[in-house]
């Protein structure tokens, strides 16, 4: 079974450790998975109570942009930028719902994945998304040219 996604909770509901720059959040309710929070390397000198408020300041915000999302996802204009660098977490994340992004290879036929004009490996296109976790998203490959339009999907089985 899928593991729920992580909820703000108390000390006595988890068990926080720390690897490198993450503290770790770990639920005693083994129906919900586990929180890695890249913090740097200040974590070392945080309490598990700092640690854990910073998990839940996370969990409210992605509480917050769920509940105004959820039923109309947010597209940013074109010629607006649709992901924004964040230096003290050193990762790239999204400004809205709604990613329109193109696909291409490296010389190794490593996946490049182009937002914008950013370039993103595989590890940092799934550092953008882990900020979703627990929520469900939706792919839909077009043509290039017609990354700006929302498609008109068709339903049904592929053979039939």
């Amino acid at each position: 079974m899928r593991p729920r996604r992580p909820i703000r909770s108390t000390l006595e509901q988890v068990r926080i450790s720390r690897d490198g720059g993450c503290g770790i959040i770990e639920y005693a309710d083994s129906r919900y998975g586990s929180m890695q929070l890249t913090i740097g390397p200040q974590v070392a000198g945080m309490t598990d109570a700092q640690i854990l408020a910073m998990a839940n300041d996370v969990i409210e915000a992605q509480d917050h942009l769920l509940a105004g999302s959820a039923v109309h996802p947010i597209e940013v204009p074109l010629g607006r930028p649709q992901i924004r660098w964040l230096d003290d977490l050193q990762c790239w994340i999204t400004r809205g719902q709604v990613l329109r992004c193109h696909l291409s290879d490296n010389e190794q036929r490593g996946l490049v994945v182009w937002i914008d004009d950013e370039k993103l490996d595989v590890d940092a296109f799934a550092r953008l998304l882990v900020s979703y976790a627990g929520w469900g998203m939706r792919i839909t490959f077009v043509d290039e040219s017609e990354v700006c339009e929302p498609p008109d999907v068709i339903i049904q089985d592929p053979e039939d």
